[in-house]
């Protein structure tokens, strides 16, 4: 094994797209290995920890084009898009977990009772040990590499399941993995449910996953015959509430990016806009105008728009599109899994679109006549992972906070509560 020091410089030979899918390491094997590098205590030091990042992150930049390229063939990515939402973020959440290392893992004293005078209290950060990284195939990049960054600034080491729905990335941050780093450190494993159900057999220390909410479920559960903690970031039907006083132009153009970038394939999107009758006419005019600008008028032959995932996804998405009246968009392509950006108006709460999290480039609007009322019927769905309100009322942004539980919430914009790191 080697020291510290020597650990992010190790080598191994790249496995090929063939050895990666049909050998994976053994997971017992793996997970055993790493309990045994954890307590050898390298990973506290915060010197490690800060080298370990730093080679994360010229992994990162050596390998930008591979990364762009992959996206595009699993997702049909735009460069530019496969950028800003993935290794971009990615490589800002190191600078800021370089810059805070060091103030994050120090201990810090705390108010001790009267009655322990004159003792003193102190919180001391600590790492878990091994952790669990389940990714998802929207943004198979970032939602891998970012739960890693968070890991390894916390001393763990880690595991990475990439999605095998987007197998040119998975493929590809095994490789980036297992040429960077010694895999009692970090190792990527992939394959399908076979790999995962065998990883989740195992004893890890957290389990980080990213995915939809019936895979939630089996996780939790896993998780539970271990007593490990979980965090699972799940997505839902994200409310975006549009009233009277909002500035129409701004929120047009801010909903329709948010919904139609990764071709709508984002947890936090807006699943549905409810907007007040007396302006709705008026912002479906404008979400389709900022449909022409963003896509021109045959989004198909953008090079800034994706496409779906695959075959399976594209049929869901196309059987929702018998809802409602359609303002723009509605046109299909299952040889290229391409669907328009669509807007579709005459939408109940009743309707099939609905039931379920859209997950792609079709928004349903709803009206509303008092915001009571949309409050009132908001407040019995799910929780959502995202809420999104436009108005330039501060009190009704006020009401809405209050009064509607999320994830998080934005006003007057949409996706900003993603990046705001601090």
């Amino acid at each position: 094994m080697p020291s510290g020091g020597e650990l992010m410089h190790q080598r191994q030979r790249p496995a090929s797209p063939a050895e990666s899918m049909t050998a994976p390491p053994p997971a017992a094997a793996i997970a055993d290995t790493q309990r045994s590098f954890f307590r050898r205590g390298l990973t506290r030091e915060i010197g490690f920890r800060a080298k370990q990042l730093t080679a994360l992150r010229s992994m990162i930049v050596r390998h930008e084009d591979d990364v762009l390229q992959a996206l595009n063939r699993d997702l049909g990515r735009p460069m530019a898009e496969g950028y800003a939402t993935e290794i971009g973020i990615v490589l800002h959440e190191i600078d800021v977990a370089l810059k805070n290392l060091a103030s994050w893992a120090k201990p810090h004293r705390v108010r001790t009772p009267l009655i322990l005078f004159p003792g003193s209290s102190w919180v001391y950060p600590e790492p878990y040990g091994s952790v669990l990284i389940i990714a998802p195939w929207n943004y198979p990049f970032q939602l891998a590499m970012s739960p890693l960054v968070g890991a390894l600034a916390a001393g763990n080491c880690a595991v990475v399941k990439p999605s095998e729905m987007a197998p040119h990335t998975s493929c590809l941050i095994a490789d980036m993995i297992s040429s960077e780093f010694d895999r009692s450190y970090v190792a990527a494993i992939e394959g399908g449910a076979e790999e995962t159900k065998a990883l989740l057999e195992q004893r890890f220390d957290y389990i980080f996953f990213t995915g939809g909410a019936h895979v939630g479920k089996l996780i939790m559960a896993a998780a539970a015959r271990h007593l490990t903690p979980v965090t699972l970031e799940l997505g839902g039907k994200n409310p975006c509430i549009v009233d009277a006083s909002a500035d129409l132009d701004t929120a047009a153009r801010r909903i329709a990016w948010g919904k139609f970038v990764n071709a709508g394939q984002t947890c936090i999107a807006p699943d549905f806009v409810v907007a007040q009758k007396a302006i709705k006419p008026a912002l479906l005019a404008r979400l389709s105008k900022a449909i022409g600008c963003f896509y021109g008028s045959e989004p198909k032959a953008s090079p800034d728009f994706g496409r779906i995932v695959n075959a399976h996804h594209f049929g869901r998405l196309h059987a929702l599109l018998g809802d409602g009246t359609i303002i723009t968009g509605g046109e299909a392509d299952a040889a290229q899994r391409y669907i328009a950006p669509t807007i579709i108006d005459g939408i109940s709460w009743d309707d099939a679109i609905m039931q379920e999290e859209v997950f792609g480039p079709i928004l349903p609007v709803l009206d509303f006549d008092e915001l009571e009322t949309a409050l009132g019927a908001l407040e019995v769905r799910p929780k959502p992972l995202a809420l999104y309100f436009f108005s330039e009322d501060r009190e009704r942004q006020e009401q809405v906070l209050r009064r509607l539980s999320s994830g998080g919430a934005c006003i007057n914009d949409t996706f900003a509560q993603l990046v705001n790191l601090r």
